[in-house]
């Protein structure tokens, strides 16, 4: 620590509020009465948002300007509140005095975040009010708090420019890969041929497996809509999945299976690995691949219009809606395998740049961190 700083506790330099959560009967989300918070559900980046909920008895209260603390699951983030507000339970406001600069509190309980731990409960991880005010923070004079905030507003600022520059790099770059990939199928060459899914191959889906069929362990993975391309969370026994596989149509290693409901058209290629998938929510085409290899079907899935039907709750994608769509392709399979490789080099390509992207984002978060470190160090 810088010589002439002090370490100070935070009850000795703000006012610690802890919310008190009003009972549920005078809540009301039509703007009666007081906006009213209960954790960090509404948290912006730095100021809390728009309230969704209101209350007409009031208990614990925070004004504009307060440090807004995270008190329960989880401990420590912080906002700004921006108007006078009811908090509850899982809050607490931290009212800065003249002895210290508020944005100076809040720059310093950013970087420690999360070394903020409470109470471990029965249910919640928490922090009270005498813990809060506990808390230790290394403080200059106010002029010197003033002069290590507008350095940090600086750098943040130029930090938050260059990472905003960033992700829009990373974003063009997949952009442009995507533009590439429809290019090729809106503009097709001359030995080119347009077919419906439906005159390729057959689309199938796995035989209903049964709840009371499935356990959480187990010798073969059963894949839900919920799980399809995750870590499945059910398994089926080898004499049910033998029994199925022997009687009902069952994917080959190679083939692409497709969600068929929820987020429709994800997409994955079966390993050929013992496996088994929810019904009519993954579907798969049986593709001999006379006609299209399936590497050339999997680049076309990727920004296919499914047009799934519309039931009454969900959308679904049913066999009519598959075997109707239409694909173009070249006719030769030897063309097919030409195109794939250029696909691979401008994807590789693509992959690198979105690796130097990503870096440069993570490098600029961990230069934030650098900085707030040098501030409570005293060395800016």
């Amino acid at each position: 620590m810088k010589e002439g700083w002090e370490i100070k506790k935070i009850g000795t330099v703000c006012k610690v509020i802890a919310g008190q959560s009003p009972e549920g009967k005078y809540y009301n989300n039509i703007g009666n009465g007081m906006p009213f918070y209960q954790g960090k559900k509404e948290y912006g980046l730095k100021y809390i948002g728009e309230p969704t909920t209101w209350t007409t008895k009031i208990t614990k209260e925070a004004e504009e300007g307060d440090i807004l603390m995270s008190v329960r699951a989880p401990v420590g983030p912080i906002n700004f509140s921006t108007q006078k507000i009811c908090i509850g339970r899982g809050l607490a406001a931290i009212r800065a005095t003249k002895l210290i600069e508020k944005e100076f509190l809040y720059n310093f309980l950013v970087k420690h975040e999360n070394e903020i731990i409470g109470n471990t409960g029965a249910v919640f991880n928490s922090i009270n009010k005498a813990q809060i005010e506990a808390i230790e923070i290394p403080l200059p004079t106010l002029p010197e708090q003033q002069r290590i905030v507008t350095i940090i507003d600086e750098a943040f600022a130029a930090i938050a420019t260059a990472k905003t520059n960033a992700e829009q790099n990373l974003k063009n770059a997949k952009e442009l890969f995507e533009s590439y990939l429809q290019n090729i199928f809106e503009n097709k060459g001359e030995e080119w041929d347009e077919k419906t899914l439906g005159e390729i191959g057959k689309p199938l889906m796995c035989k209903r497996i049964m709840k009371h069929q499935t356990s959480t362990t187990g010798e073969i993975p059963f894949y839900k809509i919920g799980t399809f391309g995750k870590i499945p969370d059910a398994f089926i026994s080898k004499e049910i999945y033998n029994e199925f596989r022997t009687k009902y149509s069952f994917p080959k290693k190679g083939d692409i299976l497709i969600s068929a409901s929820g987020t429709i058209g994800r997409r994955v290629r079966y390993d050929g690995e013992p496996a088994f998938f929810q019904d009519s929510n993954i579907v798969w085409i049986d593709n001999d691949e006379k006609q299209v290899l399936n590497d050339f079907l999997y680049v076309f899935y990727e920004f296919c219009d499914w047009q799934p039907s519309k039931g009454a709750t969900i959308s679904r994608l049913y066999n009519s809606n598959l075997t109707s769509i239409k694909i173009v392709f070249p006719k030769l399979l030897v063309e097919q395998k030409k195109i794939l490789k250029k696909i691979d080099a401008v994807s590789t390509e693509t992959k690198k740049l979105e690796a130097i992207y990503q870096q440069k984002i993570a490098d600029l978060e961990e230069l934030k961190k650098s900085v707030l470190q040098k501030a409570f160090n005293g060395e800016l």
